[in-house]
């Protein structure tokens, strides 16, 4: 069975548990009724099933050609497929009308995304990365770069790119040596090499604006010292109209694990001409708003390759005929039942399909709050949303990529030998998501992110918040029926949480590799913490939606998958919980030279 979109997921998301119609006085959610969206997703579901979803496996086998004019030809079918994505609007769907966008919010959006990233991972980072160059010119830009590059950004025509790491430094930007001179026409001079840049070269766009990380000369060392540029493959003249070649080729491809349909491109700058974005040495604020982007992006990415294995081995474990049932034939005119009635295969099945469900609701949460950091009325309720932007990106990026890849191995498993074959397509699913758990900052690094910087923003107030709002809900939703044990588990896993919270701040200072030693499982805690509320929100959605009558299956299924969440998945908590308090000692006392 190929990959199709889950779109009465979304659709219950958006409707029964974020009410996102309760916003129609906001700008950007006027347009986001019921109706037109679900018309948004049906038609984003066929082009990702009928176009991207085809050329999964294709780009896959084929890969990106590096060409020896510095040139780059992605696999076949891509430009095809690149040209129906704009032609039918879909990069514009999130933007900014003032930039030729649908202006549609943003938790709209990431479910389109989400699709196109379960249909095709490798494939779909080409938009997602020109939209946050998009975001970052749209943030730290001048009226003049907006108005020169955001409407061909926003629709596609061209590319975008966030260049960082180079040959001798990755997550320790501050040791970067690209340096820009410069000219004294209000342009720079760019020099120097980057690495592991994703569609750093290609044939799908006619330009490809890069933004690049460098130090202007006498710039002070570190972080304090970098500035943003953007430096376009072509340089376009005022009008838009492309001029000469810059001096920027793409020198050679990575040979990857996997997504082998995007390239993956080690840039050479010489002396390309550069515009300073924002202020000098103020680059990495900037470039942050990109990254924090691509943060809940490559958090998405966990999600939808889980999705999109979990789809293809719940196909397999319905047809596969192996066993018996222990308890007696399900299929006794066959000569085997369907793997499906084993105990271990419906575990791996049904931990996927709660660890995904819980992680879209909070990630459709966490969009939503972006959306109304920007256009709520009440200065508090934007605030509030802003807080817990910065505070759940780590979460996201990092639970969701390891409990990704986890359900992806989990696949492949219900598959047996036949998933460690090219034949079936668990293997690429593997593949494709090991990536998602290094890029944008490793999770540990996310990890160290959330204790070490996120936790004690503004004297903690995103997490007093946060428990706040938990506090608050498991109060009001106390009582007995269906809803009691999902309210019960989310009060006991935040208890949990808070007691970690309370060590860390206890520890964490007294001792700083205490804090990191504890820094995974925290983020892990954290995550299923995150996970109980949604399933909390979204069991009492089902809830109401059976007592007023409605007798769709999905509302018990869904309670049902809520219900393994909370008893095969969430006890979890305990062991994340027990293994924060045993701090750095054994870590850090093993000698250095025993390993």
């Amino acid at each position: 069975m190929s990959y199709q979109a889950p779109v009465r997921e979304h659709l219950f998301l958006l409707r029964d548990v974020l009410a996102i119609e309760q916003y129609a006085n906001l700008p950007g959610f006027a347009d986001a009724t019921y109706d037109t969206v679900g018309q948004i997703l049906e038609e984003a579901a066929k082009f990702n099933a009928e176009v991207l979803a085809p050329l999964n496996a294709i780009g896959d086998k084929a890969g990106c050609v590096w060409n020896s004019d510095n040139t780059v030809t992605t696999p076949k079918g891509f430009k095809q497929a690149y040209r129906a994505l704009v032609e039918g609007g879909w990069p514009a769907l999130g933007v900014d009308p003032a930039w030729g966008g649908q202006g549609l919010p943003a938790v709209v959006n990431l479910a389109v995304s989400e699709m196109s990233s379960s249909a095709n991972m490798a494939f779909s980072m080409y938009p997602g990365l020109t939209h946050g160059a998009y975001s970052a010119i749209l943030n730290g830009g001048t009226d003049a770069q907006k108005a020169l590059f955001l409407p061909k950004l926003a629709s596609g025509q061209w590319g975008g790119t966030m260049n960082l790491t180079e040959p001798h430094c990755g997550t320790d930007l501050g040791l970067l040596r690209t340096k820009a001179v410069p000219v004294g026409d209000g342009t720079y001079r760019i020099t120097g090499q980057k690495i592991w840049i994703s569609g750093g070269e290609h044939d799908l766009a006619e330009n490809i604006v890069h933004l690049v990380l460098a130090r202007i000369e006498g710039a002070p060392a570190g972080t304090r010292g970098i500035s943003l540029f953007i430096v376009p493959k072509f340089v376009p003249n005022p009008d838009g109209v492309l001029g000469e070649r810059n001096a920027v080729a793409c020198v050679g491809l990575e040979e990857k694990m996997g997504i082998h349909g995007n390239a993956t491109c080690v840039m050479a700058y010489d002396e390309a001409a550069g515009w300073l974005v924002g202020e000098e040495n103020r680059g990495l604020a900037i470039m942050f708003v990109m990254m924090n982007e691509a943060r809940l992006g490559v958090g998405l990415q966990g999600l939808s390759q889980g999705e999109a294995a979990y789809q293809a081995a719940a196909a397999f474990a319905r047809d596969r005929l192996q066993g018996r049932s222990l308890t007696g034939p399900k299929n006794p005119d066959g000569p085997a039942d369907p793997i499906l009635v084993h105990p271990d295969i419906r575990r791996m099945l049904l931990d996927a399909r709660a660890i995904l469900e819980g992680g879209r609701a909070f990630l459709f949460w966490t969009a939503l709050c972006g959306d109304l950091s920007r256009v709520h009325p009440d200065d508090e309720h934007r605030r509030r949303c802003e807080d817990y932007m910065g505070l759940m990106t780590p979460v996201l990026k990092g639970y969701l990529t390891d409990r990704g890849f986890a359900t992806c191995s989990d696949a492949m498993q219900v598959h047996g030998g036949s998933g460690f074959t090219e034949h079936f397509p668990a293997s690429q699913y593997l593949r494709d998501s090991r990536i998602t758990l290094i890029y944008e900052g490793t999770n540990g690094i996310q990890a160290l992110d959330l204790v070490g910087r996120k936790l004690a923003a503004n004297g903690g107030r995103a997490v007093t918040t946060f428990f706040g709002e938990i506090d608050a809900y498991v109060a009001g939703h106390g009582g007995e029926g269906g809803l009691k044990p999902f309210v019960e588990a989310l009060a006991d896993a935040k208890a949990k949480l808070q007691d970690a919270t309370l060590w860390l701040m206890q520890n964490g200072l007294a001792n700083p590799d205490s804090a990191a030693a504890a820094s995974s499982d925290y983020l892990h805690l954290f995550g299923l913490t995150g996970l109980a509320y949604m399933w909390a929100l979204m069991a009492e959605a089902a809830l109401a939606r059976i007592a007023d009558g409605d007798a769709e299956p999905f509302y018990a299924n869904k309670l049902h998958v809520g219900r393994h969440f909370i008893e095969r998945i969430l006890p979890a908590a305990g062991a994340h919980l027990a293994r924060i308090k045993t701090g750095a000692g054994t870590l850090m006392s093993f000698p250095a030279e025993a390993f």
